[in-house]
């Protein structure tokens, strides 16, 4: 079949040309306690994967000086905070005292102020009653490309930081350094980077255009997704998409072809999007261990599927549902989220 381009509502990470426009700020050894103290400096509030979203469906981002006033100026200093950029501070609902991440200046001479997310503790949230704290998976199909990319590089950034608190290498502890996009190690000195896990996602389709779609033993056994795996040492994305589909289906498959990426932080993938094209003549068979079943559909016979709730797709928010969407030649009807 023909493959277009994904469309672009992959807004998990997505707004790059905002967010890496001070790659060169990560060098700087005391760079967050620099900009803490800056009066124009925004702060995402990060609960876990939760944030703080406004009335209007927007990130919330306080001032320090908000920050400091409801958990006390050493509990602020003392929290992890991380770098997330830089955008055009704009004002979100009317007079709510609320600002929001702008793409465009709001006056000629506007200029961008940095960003940081400060990582709470659960307890803490309740001090802040100014919007809804809401997960990244439930709004990364609802919030704009701007607000989803901070959120995801906080979310990702954070996971990393809570997983990697003593160096692989000695065993001490590690700290956050350079606007928490390095941890150095007490004992040696050696500096640790954020790690990103690559793993492919498959369209895999039939010479009659049916889509494969497969039900893992970790979900609901109503949700039918993409076969997904991670790559391995030493191996290529296209050996990984024959791999990978072999294991999950037994099918043999050819022409792997890149569709799009997708930044994934739960806790630190990044999602390849592929098609490939399966053997004529082969059986599927599920291996019994990460998957449960796995099903043929036609167009018609996934949108019958969807809508009598026999089965359940991913979320709008996923490379998943982009690249069946893709398939299916427009936005599937059902849940989004």
């Amino acid at each position: 079949m023909n493959w277009y381009e994904l469309p672009n509502t992959l807004k998990i990470g997505s707004a790059v040309e905002i967010l890496n426009v001070d790659h060169s700020d990560h060098d700087q050894v005391e760079l967050t306690g620099e900009l803490w103290q800056r009066l124009e400096t925004l702060v995402l509030l990060l609960e876990g994967d939760r944030a703080m979203v406004d009335a209007d469906g927007r990130l919330a981002l306080l001032s320090t000086q908000e920050i400091e006033h409801s958990i006390g100026e050493q509990v602020a200093k003392n929290r992890i905070q991380l770098y997330l950029g830089r955008v055009f501070e704009s004002e979100g609902i009317p007079d709510d005292g609320i600002s929001v991440a702008g793409f465009e200046p709001q006056t000629q001479d506007a200029k961008r102020v940095p960003v940081l997310a400060i990582m709470l503790e659960p307890s803490e949230t309740e001090k802040f009653s100014i919007g809804e704290w809401l997960s990244l998976r439930s709004v990364a199909d609802t919030l704009n490309p701007l607000d989803a990319g901070l959120l995801t590089r906080a979310v990702a950034l954070a996971n990393w930081h809570k997983a990697h608190q003593f160096s692989p290498r000695t065993g001490h502890r590690t700290n956050e350094a350079k606007g928490g996009w390095v941890r150095v190690d007490d004992a040696d000195g050696s500096e640790h980077f954020p790690r990103t896990d690559p793993a492919i996602i498959v369209a895999v389709t039939d010479a009659s255009e049916r889509l494969l779609l497969a039900s893992n033993m970790a979900w609901n056994e109503r949700v039918f997704s993409l076969i997904a795996g991670f790559v391995d040492p030493g191996e290529s994305l296209e050996q990984a998409v024959l791999r990978e589909v072999k294991e999950e289906s037994g099918l043999t498959v050819s022409e792997p072809r890149y569709l799009g990426s997708q930044p994934w932080p739960f806790p630190a993938s990044l999602m390849l999007g592929f098609s490939a094209l399966a053997k004529e003549g082969e059986s599927t068979e599920p291996d019994g261990v990460e998957i449960r079943e796995l099903r043929w559909f036609t167009r018609d016979e996934l949108k019958s599927a969807i809508i009598s709730g026999e089965i359940l797709v991913p979320g709008g928010g996923s490379i998943s549902r982009a690249i069946i969407e893709a398939w299916y030649g427009k936005e599937l009807p059902g849940q989004r989220d």
